[in-house]
């Protein structure tokens, strides 16, 4: 198995795992390897610090080792995780951005675990419910601008939330 550290377009980072590295370039050239925040598939690998299992290590020395990124065995591992376009990030940059990223995706599961997607029927089902026609519930779907536009224009509140295809379907 291999676990390879990935950025897309947008700055997103994320882990993806894969049977081998021709498993993942042949991934990469049919356009399936998508970022699982914004779906896109400009997609590079970024070096990435290794994982280590030191045994008789405490807790404290692994931690060091794994941040430390200035050993030889940490250098020539990022080497090994192959070119990247993306340019690297300072360390308190990328940790924000993690968090962030962590933070959003949160909300979105807790959006699609609390809602009812109700699909292409959004704004018929909005509607219904702000003129009592059926019951009030929390939905999600999907709608035009100007089906947006003109829900707003009635009085009824709408969000825009882009949810990547992966936080729609169950995760492992």
């Amino acid at each position: 198995m291999k676990v390879f550290d990935l950025r897309c377009a947008h700055e997103h980072t994320f882990e993806g795992w894969f049977g081998s590295e021709d498993d993942y370039l042949s991934q990469q050239s049919r356009g399936l390897v998508t970022c699982p925040v914004c779906g896109d598939t400009g997609i590079v690998r970024v070096p990435s610090a290794p994982r280590l299992n030191l045994s008789g290590a405490t807790g404290r020395d692994t931690a060091s080792t794994a941040s430390a990124g200035g050993s030889p065995g940490a250098k020539g591992s990022a080497a090994k995780s192959g070119p990247s376009s993306a340019p690297s990030l300072p360390p308190e940059i990328a940790q924000a951005q993690r968090e962030i990223q962590a933070l959003w995706m949160k909300a979105v599961r807790h959006v699609i675990a609390n809602t009812e997607d109700v699909g292409k029927n959004f704004a018929e089902e909005a509607r219904k419910i702000h003129y009592q026609e059926a019951p009030e519930r929390n939905i999600r779907g999907t709608v035009s601008r100007e089906e947006s536009e003109a829900l707003a224009d009635e009085g009824i509140d709408v969000m825009a939330l882009p949810i990547p295809e992966g936080a729609k379907e169950t995760l492992q």
